[in-house]
């Protein structure tokens, strides 16, 4: 009975996300090479860290967490609904103990309301949740950006929602990594992003691992 409800679950889900994608089949060859770097097999049971672009280009993600055995599953430029389009490949079948997800930036930049991405989200955790029902789940707050900074208040929203859904849904966690990225003026740290002004440079990601690293545990 658990192996049909999860199955129908997952179908259900699988439904959804080509009713509110844009396009989650431009993702499958950057999916299949994440299987080919971290093949599923060889890297069971430890921490995922999926959702877009910010995720994507961790590069120091290993290193940052040298005590855990860290796959890196991100894909540049989804939306929450990609990533419930592919949850058996970059979050499932490695069968982690727990699972970080950044999902929204670009939700929120496509005119997505809160609502819409918590209605994902909270189906994400629920298949997460009803395939491997010891896995902790941990959003990864929106982070703030020079480069969309007029979308503050949406992303304060999103976020939020996010803190609450994770108050009150066991197994499921929340990552502030909002407040760090603000300078003493309330606004976006200049010096903590590339060129492009919306993703971070070495001294974010040094942000990001002391958020994350109190959630590692």
């Amino acid at each position: 009975m658990k192996n049909k409800y999860v199955l129908t679950l997952l179908f259900a889900i699988s439904f959804l996300s080509f009713s509110f994608a844009q396009d989650p089949v431009r993702f499958k060859e950057e999916v299949g090479r994440v299987q080919a770097q971290y093949p599923a097999d060889q890297h069971r049971g430890g921490v995922v860290f999926t959702g877009s672009s910010s995720v994507r280009m961790w590069k120091d993600l290993a290193t940052d967490f040298p005590d855990h055995s860290v796959v890196n599953t991100g894909f540049g430029g989804s939306h929450a609904t990609d990533l419930m389009h592919y949850l058996d490949e970059l979050v499932l079948d490695y069968k982690p103990k727990k699972v970080f997800i950044y999902e929204g930036d670009n939700d929120i930049s496509g005119k997505k309301t809160t609502g819409e991405i918590m209605q994902t989200m909270d189906q994400i955790v629920r298949a997460i949740h009803a395939a491997l029902p010891d896995t902790e789940v941990v959003f990864i707050s929106a982070k703030p950006s020079i480069s969309r900074w007029n979308l503050a208040n949406q992303y304060n929203e999103l976020n939020a929602a996010m803190k609450r859904y994770a108050r009150s849904t066991k197994g499921v966690g929340f990552a502030d990594v909002w407040k760090p990225m603000l300078g003493k003026n309330g606004q976006p740290m200049p010096d903590i992003f590339i060129e492009d002004n919306l993703h971070m440079n070495r001294k974010g990601y040094e942000i990001w691992a002391k958020v994350i690293g109190k959630h590692m545990n």
